[in-house]
């Protein structure tokens, strides 16, 4: 038996595990984060195991909740108190986060990610819903609105991605670093993890207890680093793009759409409002000063507040 193989200790396992080291029981992170009682489900779906839940009131129209990167559906929990008595609502872990996982393949093109939101609502039978999305999943809802627009009824993004980004937050460049797709895969440290939700906090005070180590639990799902590393390479690829080419895309939305938008940002500059209002004229917008990336996380009452304004409008 070689010393890689020997079977560490209790202590010397979890001090690997404080460090970043190693990944977490699939298992064990579904009897945490997804159990019976939760209503979470899973599907196959194009080569993915899909954890998606589907609550509220069955015969209500469809609201599809899609999260961002390095997130789950767990961003949107207070969101669905607030909707739940108004609407059915699907939300699921975009493929490559969350408890979905990677698959095999490794494509993960804006394409599949479009594809699986269809694939997901044709299982479940919902021909027509407004979708909600924050950051990644912001540019996911507006793509299928553009791919299928006969099947949304309105938008609403939340600090979405779309026009490129002049500085791209560091835990997506460093994806374009030598050897980053073999070390960090490895190697990610809570303390990694809790600084990037500080930055996509206006004000960290406003994180709840249990946020970050949900956050750094689910990353160590088996699979998953490397499937973040492989999506934010296919991000950096996408931001690429010239800025007309994004606002010729905007501009063909017509599904009525609401932009939410943290004035502290600082992953995705604020500074994209005036394009959205330049290509989609008549766009609602609300921005909220103080509050960074995740408004539906942060300011979780006032923004469900205001999006359930609009869309119920």
């Amino acid at each position: 038996m070689s010393a890689s193989s020997l079977p560490l200790s209790p202590p010397l396992a979890a001090g690997f595990a404080r460090l970043g080291f190693g990944s977490l029981p699939l298992d064990r992170l579904k009897a945490r984060y997804a159990s019976a009682d939760s209503g979470s489900r899973f599907i196959e779906l194009d080569g993915f195991n899909v954890h998606y839940r589907d609550e509220g009131s069955r015969d209500k129209p469809a609201l599809v909740m899609i999260h961002g990167v390095v997130a789950s559906l767990h961003t949107w929990d207070d969101w669905v108190e607030a909707f739940a008595p108004h609407y059915r609502i699907i939300r699921f872990d975009v493929p490559g986060f969350g408890l979905t996982g990677p698959k095999r393949s490794g494509d993960y093109s804006a394409e599949r990610m479009i594809g699986i939101l269809g694939l997901l609502m044709d299982y479940l039978g919902v021909t027509k819903a407004s979708i909600a999305g924050n950051s990644l999943g912001g540019f996911i809802a507006w793509n299928f609105a553009l791919a299928q627009p006969q099947r949304v009824d309105k938008l609403v993004l939340i600090d979405p991605a779309g026009y490129q980004m002049r500085k791209v937050p560091w835990m997506i460049a460093a994806a374009a670093l030598p050897g980053a797709t073999l070390a960090m895969p490895m190697w990610m440290p809570r303390a990694l993890i809790a600084q990037g939700i500080k930055e996509v906090y206006g004000e960290p005070g406003r994180i709840k207890p249990g946020v970050v180590d949900r956050y750094y639990d689910i990353t160590r799902r088996p699979g998953n680093r490397r499937a973040m590393m492989d999506i934010f390479r296919v991000l950096l690829k996408v931001n690429q793009q010239e800025l007309g080419e994004s606002g010729r895309r905007v501009a063909q939305i017509k599904a009525p759409t609401l932009l939410m938008w943290g004035e502290k940002d600082r992953w995705i500059s604020p500074r994209h409002v005036p394009l959205w209002q330049r290509d989609l004229p008549g766009i609602q917008v609300k921005t909220y000063p103080g509050v960074g990336h995740i408004p539906m996380e942060e300011i979780p009452q006032q923004s469900a507040a205001d999006a359930m304004r609009f869309l119920l409008g």
